[in-house]
């Protein structure tokens, strides 16, 4: 449902030549600000013919100029000696709604300019730029008409470039070739950036806080950022490896917008819904079967190493044991049941380009699929779905509608999709993110939406606001998750880990970041444990939000702590509003949302490996009503590494203007429910 609730749209106006003002750089420049004005950017031809742009900030330059064209083969690049044959101008100030999310109303109000452009000889070629500016940052594309020179197009490389005004202090992730999104966060220098993922997020001392990604992500390649001093230049993904070639396509066609966010403070990146305005409405009419929701599921005790995805005397998805999570989701409240290992295709390296075994159909003789869904449905949850693929793409999509059709025909509401792979490759060569796997992701959802499924994608394309057009789109991991702290070689994801993704990977979307473990020494596994508080664990339902949240722990850990996991039971997961408290990225962060259509709201409070007190403003909250706040905080003595699993339960009113003081832990953290009272 993206139903417009208010809406204006302001005529066009079309301009052949709006000088403004001359650089030596730039021959001719056309100008455009945000509705506010606090933000500008400029547009220009260099005197050679090349466009470019810049922009501002609360009259503070934030992107100096910046080239942008493009580099074909097999035919001459887009760059040079181009001429502004016309300009059209519009704006529009409309409100929709989204059918799940952090925010429900969210607000599209922008300015545009396109500008025509072509080349001032034969073959006179045409491109298109598009600029949009909002109060919260810039977004541009560049779109290629039908056009008799220009028919079929092999992009070798976007010229588009990101020149930075200003020392900034970047939190980048790596981005190998099309390899994974599974890094930890690094904050460096600006000029120490090397080839990195988006959202790259950048901050300074004064000046504002910038965030660089893209939006409208299909049948394109994935665009990374290659540093260079202060400057960031896109660097599409091969679409194979050994191919100089990034993007195939015939004109007409558009590319995904590049967007830079801008906010006083790291804090105002976290509430912008940008890339969400840029992309399409809903396409899929109806989507009432959508539904946000909590799940348990037969998957950390696998990493745990009690059972197995493999067949075997230890293997985890067998009937028996996935009736007793059944029972504890419907005893519970909880919605669905994940199941991984179910199917047949996890014996042998599957991981090693061993995928090709899987199939999506196929049960494990001890897991009987009929008997298990109606026991399911006849509790009131459903099985959630697991398609590991093994990076071969061609094998799932060959049983791509028999797939969606058996999960379709099985109740199963839901799927978890997986792409592990050991190097950076896909089947034939095909990299990670490059446009064949956007494509083949984009087939996914359509194909799931068909059959109305919702998808939980894992090791799969970065998020760039497609939710919107494709609600069954629900969440995605892309990067490290609770998964690492059982597995990595480095012991974890570190207590500053979730104090940073907040500011950079959820600039994207939401992460299926399964959270809830409590028991969090991991004795089965004495080189590694969850380096949080257990009250941490509890406030990461609010901190990372996605509108499906695991219960990831084990149900005999949830037993022995029933009071803190009263607190999972009652989180919502879909929100009226989303408001940021306070924050310093890597430090710590506080987040409030509301409960969507109630009263009630919830907060989670969060730092890194270093205790600090904090005081938490109810100035959010509705006058004249009353609240009752219970408080699950972090033990007096509580210490991720020496005493995580102390906490503390306390409830009392409070108000509007109220103020809730405590102290985190080391790797601590608090979570809240803010219960309306009756007026």
């Amino acid at each position: 449902m993206n139903r417009r609730i208010t809406g204006r749209s302001l005529s066009v106006l079309h301009s052949a030549a709006l000088l403004c003002f001359c650089h030596a750089t730039a021959a001719v420049e056309y100008r455009l600000a945000s509705p506010s004005g606090d933000i500008t950017l400029e547009f220009g031809l260099t005197e050679s013919g090349q466009p470019s742009y810049s922009a501002k900030y609360d009259g503070q330059a934030a992107i100096d100029r910046s080239l942008l064209g493009f580099d074909f083969r097999r035919a001459a690049d887009l760059v040079d000696g181009m001429v502004v044959e016309q300009v059209d101008r519009s704006s529009a100030d409309t409100t929709w709604e989204q059918p799940w999310g952090e925010q429900r109303l969210i607000r599209d109000h922008y300015n545009e300019m396109r500008l025509t452009l072509s080349e001032s000889a034969a073959p006179a070629r045409r491109m298109e730029l598009v600029f949009r500016a909002y109060d919260d940052g810039i977004a541009f594309r560049y779109r290629l008409p039908e056009q008799e020179n220009l028919d079929r197009v092999e992009i070798l490389d976007e010229l588009s470039e990101f020149n930075l005004s200003g020392d900034y202090s970047a939190w980048w992730t790596p981005a190998l070739a099309g390899e994974k999104y599974e890094y930890l966060t690094r904050n460096t220098p600006l000029e120490q950036v090397e080839l990195v993922h988006t959202p790259l997020t950048l901050t300074r001392e004064r000046g504002p806080a910038l965030a660089i990604h893209e939006a409208v992500l299909k049948d394109y390649a994935t665009m990374n950022l290659r540093g260079e001093g202060h400057s960031l230049k896109a660097a599409l993904v091969p679409i194979h490896k050994g191919s100089p070639v990034k993007v195939e396509a015939r004109t007409p066609f558009s590319t995904p917008w590049r967007t830079v966010q801008m906010a006083d403070s790291e804090t105002g990146l976290i509430t912008s819904y940008l890339t969400l305005n840029l992309n399409e409405p809903n396409k899929l009419g109806d989507v009432s079967w959508v539904h946000p929701g909590k799940y348990v599921g037969i998957w950390w005790e696998l990493h745990l190493e009690k059972g197995t995805w493999h067949s075997g005397p230890k293997h985890g998805a067998t009937t028996e044991n996935t009736k007793k999570y059944i029972d504890f989701a419907a005893q519970n409240g909880f919605d669905g049941v994940l199941v991984e290992g179910w199917n047949r295709g996890w014996d042998g390296e599957w991981w090693n380009h061993g995928g090709g075994a899987f199939r999506f159909t196929e049960a494990y003789p001890d897991y009987d699929v009929d008997a298990l869904s109606r026991y399911a449905s006849d509790r009131g949850v459903y099985l959630i779905g697991h398609h590991e693929t093994g990076a071969e793409t061609d094998n799932y999509e060959r049983q791509l509608e028999e797939a969606y059709d058996f999960l379709q025909q099985h109740g199963m509401k839901a799927v978890k999709t997986g792409y592990v792979e050991t190097g950076e490759l896909l089947t034939n060569n095909n990299y990670h993110h490059g446009q064949r796997f956007v494509q083949h992701a984009g087939k996914v959802t359509r194909t799931a939406a068909e059959h109305k499924v919702m998808v939980v994608a894992h090791e799969t394309v970065k998020d760039t606001g497609e939710r919107r057009t494709y609600p069954n789109l629900v969440s995605r991991e892309v990067a490290r998750g609770q998964e690492y702290n059982a597995w990595a070689e480095d012991g974890g994801n570190p207590p500053n880990h979730t104090t940073i993704i907040p500011f950079t990977r959820m600039l994207a979307g939401p992460m299926d970041f399964t959270p809830g473990i409590f028991d969090l020494t991991l004795p089965s596994r004495p080189d590694n444990q969850v380096n949080t508080t257990l009250a941490k664990q509890l406030a990461l339902y609010v901190v990372i939000y996605s509108p499906v949240q695991m219960a990831a722990d084990l149900p005999e850990n949830y037993r022995k702590y029933p009071d803190a996991f009263q607190f999972i039971k009652d989180v919502a997961v879909d929100w009226e509003t989303t408001r940021v408290l306070s924050g310093d990225i890597g430090q710590h962060v506080a987040i409030a949302r509301q409960v969507r259509g109630g009263e009630d709201w919830f907060v989670g409070a969060i730092t890194n490996e270093k205790a600090r007190d904090v005081a938490l403003d109810l100035d959010f909250l509705d006058t004249g009503r009353s609240y009752t706040a219970t408080i699950y905080r972090d033990g007096e003595k509580a210490d991720y590494r020496a005493n995580p699993e102390s906490y503390v339960i306390e409830s009392r009113r409070v108000n509007a203007g109220d103020k809730i003081r405590t102290r985190l832990a080391p790797g601590g953290g608090m979570a809240i429910r803010l219960a309306a009272e009756s007026k």
